[in-house]
């Protein structure tokens, strides 16, 4: 993952769905431990407590769980959290804003539906 400095998005923010990715993505399991802080601030040059409060989100949200003097770990039902939680809020707001700026450009929503089936997601998810 390359840290995008431009200040869209903060670093924190960054690392907390660039782990959810791994864990999307099968590269790391249900009760395996995670990068710590000191890690993931060696690896992408930033400060160790940013690299924290990424951590915290996903401790927050119960994806991670601490487990005293030995770090943190992945949740069991990560990968359905992550899931579950992309599903109803970032794909929600997508297809809204979607909705949105098909209404301000006059787009009907048969116009709409043609051009979602148009994208072939099979094609997107390779």
């Amino acid at each position: 993952m390359i840290i995008n400095l431009d200040g869209t998005k903060p670093i924190y923010v960054q690392i907390s769905e660039w782990l959810e990715n791994e864990i999307l993505n099968g590269n790391v399991e249900s009760d395996q431990k995670i990068y710590s802080q000191y890690q993931l601030a060696e690896i992408y040059n930033i400060n160790p407590a940013t690299a924290a409060k990424g951590l915290n989100i996903l401790v927050d949200e119960q994806i991670l769980y601490k487990k005293r003097g030995l770090g943190m770990f992945v949740t069991s039902n990560a990968k359905e959290m992550i899931l579950t939680k992309r599903k109803n809020q970032t794909l929600k707001r997508l297809v809204q804003e979607i909705v949105i700026e098909a209404a301000r450009l006059q787009v009907s929503k048969e116009e709409l539906i043609e051009m979602i089936n148009a994208a072939d997601i099979g094609e997107v998810e390779k």
